[in-house]
C-alpha cells in the first residue's frame, strides 16, 4: 500500500508537520513498519488497519516505535475522513483506546483527537540541569510560573518554560548528546515553551530520541502540556492555542481543549493538508 504524506496542524494550506500514513487490510510486522518509517523519513508514520468496528494503529519514527503521536493521528484522521466520510474513528493503540474525527473542508481537512489520559510530576533536578546545559540555557532563562516537569499524554516528555520568545528562538543542541540523554531518561521529546498570553504559547519540540532534531508540530506533547497546565491550576480558560514550527519555516497551529477533571483526555485539533498526489492516490 502507498504511504500518504499529509501535513498535520497546518496553517491553512501551508506549514504543518508532515506525517506518513499507511492504511491496509492488516498491519505489516514491526520490522517492516520500522523500515517503511525509516524510508519515509518523517518524524512519524502511522500504520492503521481495520479491527472490528475500530482501527488498530501503531506509530513509528525513523528509529523506533512510539506509543502515541498526535500529529500522525491528525493526519490519519484526515486520511480516514477523506476515504470514509466525515465521522469519528475509534483507534486502538498499543496502550490506549482513543478517537480521532475528521471533517472535509475544501483543500484541507479539520481533525480532532482525544488524547490518552494525562499526568505530570516534578522533573528530577539532575535531568533538568542536564537538559538546560544541553540547550545552552540556565535557571535564569526559565519562567518560574511554569516549573519544569515531566509530562505525559500518551508518551513521556519534559517541559521547560522559558521567559522570552528570544530565548526560544535561539534553541540549539548537539543531536547525538541529546539523543543519548533523552533515551536514558525515557523521553519522546523535550518541549520548550514560552507564553505570549495565558492562552497562547510558542513551542519548540526536540525529538532526538526519534531521529529528528525538531518537530514542527507535536500533538502528543501539546496534550501533555495542556494536562500539566490543568494540574498546576493555570488560567487556561478551557483551551490553549500553540504556535509551533515558526523557527523552522513550517508554522503550525494546534488547539488543545482542557476539561475540568484531573488526568482526563485532552481534545487536540487542527487542520491537515494533502499533497495533490496523495489526494489523487487515496481516492
Amino acid at each position: 500500500m502507498p504511504v500518504l504524506r499529509i501535513a498535520a496542524f497546518s496553517d491553512g494550506n501551508k506549514g504543518g508537520n508532515p506525517a506518513g500514513v499507511w492504511i491496509g487490510d492488516a498491519l505489516p510486522d514491526a520490522s517492516q513498519m520500522q523500515a517503511i518509517a525509516a524510508e519515509v523519513g518523517f518524524s512519524e508514520t502511522a500504520f492503521a488497519a481495520p479491527q472490528g468496528g475500530a482501527w488498530r494503529v501503531r506509530y513509528f519514527s525513523p528509529l523506533m516505535e512510539v506509543p502515541f503521536c498526535g500529529h500522525a493521528t491528525i493526519a490519519l484522521g484526515a486520511a480516514l475522513a477523506h476515504r470514509h466520510g466525515d465521522r469519528t474513528f475509534e483507534l486502538h493503540l498499543n496502550d490506549a483506546i482513543i478517537s480521532v474525527s475528521g471533517r472535509r473542508d475544501a483543500n484541507t481537512i479539520a481533525a480532532a483527537l482525544q488524547s490518552p489520559p494525562t499526568r505530570s510530576a516534578p522533573v528530577d533536578p539532575t535531568l533538568r540541569d542536564g537538559l538546560l546545559d544541553l540547550f545552552g540555557y540556565t535557571i535564569d532563562d526559565l519562567d518560574p510560573k511554569i516549573p519544569p516537569a515531566r509530562i505525559h499524554g500518551g508518551a513521556d516528555h519534559v517541559v521547560l518554560a522559558l521567559k522570552s520568545r528570544q530565548a526560544l528562538a535561539r534553541m540549539t543542541y548537539d543531536f547525538e548528546r541529546g539523543r543519548a540523554l533523552m533515551e536514558k531518561a525515557g523521553l519522546v521529546t523535550v518541549a520548550l515553551v514560552t507564553m505570549e498570553t495565558p492562552q497562547l504559547f510558542h513551542v519548540r519540540n526536540a525529538f532526538a530520541a526519534g531521529g529528528v532534531v525538531e518537530d514542527p508540530a507535536t500533538g502528543a506533547a501539546a496534550a501533555a502540556f495542556a494536562g500539566y497546565l490543568r494540574d498546576i491550576g493555570w488560567p487556561h480558560g478551557g483551551a490553549i492555542d500553540i504556535v509551533q514550527g515558526e523557527d523552522m519555516g513550517m508554522r503550525s497551529l494546534i488547539r488543545a481543549e482542557i476539561g475540568e477533571t484531573a488526568g482526563s483526555s485532552i481534545r487536540v485539533s487542527g487542520t491537515a493538508r494533502f499533497t495533490m498526489h496523495d489526494v489523487a492516490s487515496s481516492v
